[in-house]
């Protein structure tokens, strides 16, 4: 663990990612979800916007291309079916997309969003429409790999937190294989964890090559390096 920052222990974290020394997330439970954003030198909340109660709020992703350079913010909801797209500055809500099907986690690997629904199949969708271009089955030694939830991508690398463990799971996305399994425990005390619940929020720090961590109830983001892999930084 090399630093780590408050965490409202009430957010009960489904979706986490980085942005120019902002942190993203987005909080789940009907009548309590949420997306925020957070500044990490200060720990300062920049925004937040509460949800409709009859939603529950799942994973997010950035998104943005040539066709379409100004950036936004695309956040699940659990099964509820829709997709709310979000601008930046203002955190402000965009529009909504259908999709079939339930919502976990995401990421976006510049053409195609990833997204995770609980099961060992990853479907890839358009970012425009979500409808499903082609789905990728997850193994781990040879086996289906369930409950991939909190996405991350990182170059090739999808890691994913599985869901009630304390694993995240580093996927090879032409193979679905699980290349290496990375243990978060010991990150809480047994107080702290005793009071929180599972691990969930994973997102990826370029500038440094770090990731944050953090979980549902957790009093803490903690910002880590994952042993055995050795993230690109800008400029190497």
């Amino acid at each position: 663990m090399l630093d780590r920052r408050p965490h409202d222990v009430e957010a009960y974290t489904q979706g986490l990612l980085w942005r120019d020394g902002v942190v993203y997330e987005s909080t789940g439970s009907y009548g309590s979800s949420s997306l925020r954003a957070w500044r990490w030198s200060d720990g300062e909340e920049l925004a937040r916007v509460d949800l409709d109660p009859r939603l529950f709020g799942e994973g997010i992703a950035l998104l943005g291309d040539r066709l379409e350079p100004e950036l936004r913010l695309l956040q699940l909801t659990w099964r509820r079916g829709e997709a709310l797209v979000w601008s930046l500055n203002p955190l402000r809500e965009r529009s909504r997309i259908r999709y079939e099907g339930e919502g976990w986690g995401l990421a976006y690997d510049g053409s195609d969003l990833i997204m995770s629904d609980g099961t060992p199949l990853l479907s890839f969708r358009d970012p425009r429409t979500l409808d499903v271009r082609r789905r990728l089955r997850v193994t781990r030694q040879g086996m289906p790999l369930a409950n991939l939830n909190e996405l991350e991508l990182v170059d090739d690398v999808l890691f994913a937190n599985l869901y009630g463990s304390d694993e995240i799971a580093a996927i090879d996305l032409d193979s679905g294989a699980v290349s290496a399994v990375v243990d978060a425990s010991g990150l809480l005390t047994d107080q702290e964890a005793a009071a929180a619940d599972v691990l969930n929020g994973i997102a990826f720090r370029p500038d440094t090559g770090t990731f944050l961590l953090t979980g549902k109830y957790w009093p803490w983001v903690f910002e880590v390096r994952i042993l055995g892999y050795d993230a690109p930084r800008p400029g190497s």
